[in-house]
């Protein structure tokens, strides 16, 4: 059974995004969903550190491309 938080996410699925991409830089996914993306949080900030309070349009977008399997992609593909 999946555990849920408080905000109703199922955290085996939050905690697979970690397992991945948990070291990507907020200012590294900026460059792939917008500005707006995981706003209040520093470019520096690990994704790890964020995730959990992500808003639900961060959040979503994250987790479609994680399904979809094209997060890795588009993280390898953002400019150094």
């Amino acid at each position: 059974m999946k555990e849920h938080g408080l905000d109703g996410r199922h955290r085996d699925k939050d905690g697979e995004i970690i397992k991945k991409h948990g070291n990507t830089l907020i200012g590294t996914l900026r460059h792939i969903y917008g500005k707006s993306f995981a706003a209040g949080y520093p470019d520096t900030t690990k994704l790890s550190e964020a995730l959990q309070q992500l808003n639900e349009t961060s959040l979503s977008q994250l987790r479609r491309d994680h399904q979809t399997g094209h997060l890795g992609h588009k993280i390898d593909h953002v400019p150094k």
